[in-house]
């Protein structure tokens, strides 16, 4: 079992930009004496992420390939020995400062209220509802974040992961990075957000210098991955569109049409495959599409087999399998066509997808593309892994095709993409970029892209000339260097106590 580290050195934390992150700790340490009266007792930090590969196919069950980044959250806690719970952010003119019972009103989220401390509020719930417990103690909090909202970098899952930690510290409490991980997760249901776990997990288990390839079932697994040494080497270019995309506020017409598409998708190819009734399919909530290759191929005996090759083999039959499945109505299914398929009741068929937690809007159900895009991205993330582990050839350049095939996937078969995105990736190919794509939900957001060391410099002047100054020609020089940044993989989520 690990747990969540501590460290008393900052440069333990940041490979760049040490000493600018020095002075951030130290001014938010004293903005939080001079709010409350006293110094923190630890700095809670947990990292945003980027996804290099792997999107929307998390809550699927299959594999993801993400990690940490230098943009985190921070929260400064000290325990204030009443039973109040005071939460504040650095940006007090757009997040006000809070005040809740500690065993009381924290407790009580309203998720049709767009409330920047929700995401406070799921984290606190999440330990107390996990440990069955509602006896919290009292303390004072200051928040700051680095993690762009809308970006597609997961800011609301450090949020949440930094929430986590800072509660089980003051209370007395230590779970193991796999139980905050999954708790973060399912804590995001309360603010109306049917998330996968790959966010939480990669800023809870982050490893500095590796990705993370994570696995959630049959059971919750990482293995870290580190990008081979080629010449020149391999860097990581984040550009953000600016284009804010809101899962909360978007969620019904976005994110959860995209997992409820999966998950009657599912159920579906689990009819056609004729182990529907199987135990393992039949008595599963969520049914997912991992689950279904999974119980499809249950009785195969693959010991001694290559299991890379296992898994191309499984998902090549799935592709095809899903062609079949839902080839017959390319256009889209209904409501009703859903339900007729399944035999049962639109009414039932809303229960069974828990659209009363989850409400999506939508017409008609594009279940033929999402299976394509989940079966075909999860083989991409498995050969991505395979390339960087066993590397031969031109490897930067077979990362960058499968990056490429990606964002074209996430456009025309998930259409998760947007304009902007779209620009965004042509622009940093042009100029040297082995593979651009979208990272993250989508819809806008962030692009991540895979450069020559050497180029790094040549794709930023490109970028900025012919998208930001043409598209936000009145950013300023921080605020460019906000969206458009070169990064590494990053540690996880840890203490700071100051030495």
């Amino acid at each position: 079992m690990s747990f969540v580290p501590t460290v008393t050195d900052i440069g333990s934390i940041y490979s760049l930009e040490v000493e600018a992150q020095s002075k951030r700790y130290a001014q938010l340490a004293k903005s939080f004496e001079e709010l409350y009266g006293s110094k923190p007792e630890f700095t809670a930090r947990a990292p945003g992420r980027v996804n290099i590969i792997g999107e929307h196919i998390d809550y699927c069950g299959f594999p993801v390939f993400p990690m940490a980044i230098a943009p985190d959250t921070l929260i400064a806690v000290r325990a204030n020995g009443t039973d109040r719970v005071r939460v504040a952010n650095v940006n007090a003119d757009k997040y006000p400062a809070r005040d809740f019972s500690a065993s009381g009103d924290v407790f009580d989220i309203d998720s049709a209220l767009h409330e920047w401390s929700n995401y406070f509020k799921c984290g606190y719930r999440g330990v107390f509802d996990h440990l069955g417990r509602k006896d919290g103690k009292g303390f004072d909090a200051l928040l700051d974040g680095t993690v762009p909202a809308g970006s597609g970098l997961s800011s609301s899952a450090a949020f949440v992961c930094a929430t986590e930690l800072a509660v089980q510290r003051i209370n007395g409490f230590e779970l193991t990075q796999s139980e905050l991980a999954s708790i973060a997760a399912s804590s995001e249901c309360h603010v109306g957000v049917n998330s996968g776990g790959m966010d939480q997990t990669a800023s809870i288990m982050g490893q500095q210098g590796s990705a993370l390839f994570i696995e959630f079932h049959p059971e919750l697994r990482t293995t870290p991955v580190r990008f081979p040494s080629v010449s020149p080497s391999i860097a990581f270019v984040i550009a953000n569109t600016l284009v804010v995309s809101d899962k909360h506020v978007t969620a019904p017409v976005c994110y959860n049409l995209r997992v409820v598409e999966t998950r009657v998708g599912a159920l579906i190819l689990a009819k056609h495959l004729g182990i529907s009734e199987r135990p393992a399919c039949k008595d599963v909530d969520p049914l997912t599409f991992k689950i279904v290759m999974g119980e499809y191929f249950a009785d195969q005996a693959d010991s001694g087999k290559d299991e890379v090759q296992v898994w191309i083999d499984r998902l090549s039959f799935m592709l095809e399998e899903s062609k079949k499945a839902f080839g017959s109505q390319p256009d889209g299914y209904t409501r009703e066509s859903m339900a007729a398929a399944l035999d049962i009741s639109p009414e039932a068929l809303s229960i069974k997808v828990h659209e009363n937690q989850f409400p999506v809007r939508a017409d008609k159900f594009q279940l033929l593309n999402r299976a394509l895009h989940a079966f075909s991205e999860t083989l991409r993330v498995v050969k991505f892994r395979q390339i960087c582990e066993q590397p031969s050839g031109d490897v930067a350049r077979a990362l960058g095709d499968l990056m490429n095939d990606s964002q074209d996937s996430c456009r025309d078969l998930f259409e998760c993409s947007c304009p902007e995105l779209d620009e965004i990736c042509a622009i940093a190919r042009r100029a040297g970029s082995f593979g651009s794509r979208l990272t993250g939900a989508g819809w806008g957001g962030c692009s991540v892209h895979v450069v020559p060391g050497d180029k790094v410099e040549e794709v930023n002047k490109a970028l900025a000339e012919e998208y930001y100054a043409k598209r936000f020609p009145e950013l300023t020089k921080e605020q460019l260097d906000d969206a458009l940044f070169a990064t590494a993989p990053g540690c996880g989520a840890c203490y700071y106590n100051e030495a």
